[in-house]
């Protein structure tokens, strides 16, 4: 599971990717902060389609596993609205060594940022609402025959 509505269980994807063969142990969570672009922050609605963004994230995964010398690498984001402090998504890297560890969190957070259509709605405490500007989703190179 990818996406999901619920909250998100970093326990379950400790359990998932629990490997006695690994000394490191990365886990990156993103939570709904107080305040953007000068605005204090109420909640944030965050909406995806479902199929795409899952099949997205599990590419990312697998390229993951494939650029850097670690074992594991599971990512999960969560839909719906969500109010300060909760989890938006969890990204969790197992390998034998910390670098490669560290490394892959950061590349498949940046990856995910970059290429899984997230929509971000956030809602200010003045009441008023905008959708986050992200960024352009990356495109597949194309052969030059």
């Amino acid at each position: 599971m990818h996406l999901t509505a619920e909250p998100l269980d970093l326990d379950a994807l400790l359990a998932e990717t629990e490997d006695e063969t690994c000394g490191a142990l990365v886990a990156f969570g993103g939570t709904v902060r107080l305040a953007n672009a000068g605005k204090t922050v109420a909640s944030m609605d965050y909406s995806a389609y479902g199929p795409l963004a899952a099949r997205t994230m599990a590419d990312i995964e697998a390229e993951t596993l494939e650029a850097f010398d670690i074992r594991h690498c599971r990512m999960v984001h969560r839909t719906g609205r969500l109010v300060l402090g909760e989890v938006s998504v969890y990204i969790v890297v197992r390998g034998v060594h910390r670098a490669p560890a560290f490394a892959a969190a950061e590349h498949a957070l940046e990856e995910l940022k970059a290429r899984v259509a997230v929509w971000k709605n956030e809602t200010y405490s003045d009441g008023s609402q905008a959708y986050l500007e992200g960024t352009e989703l990356a495109r597949p190179e194309r052969s030059r025959n």
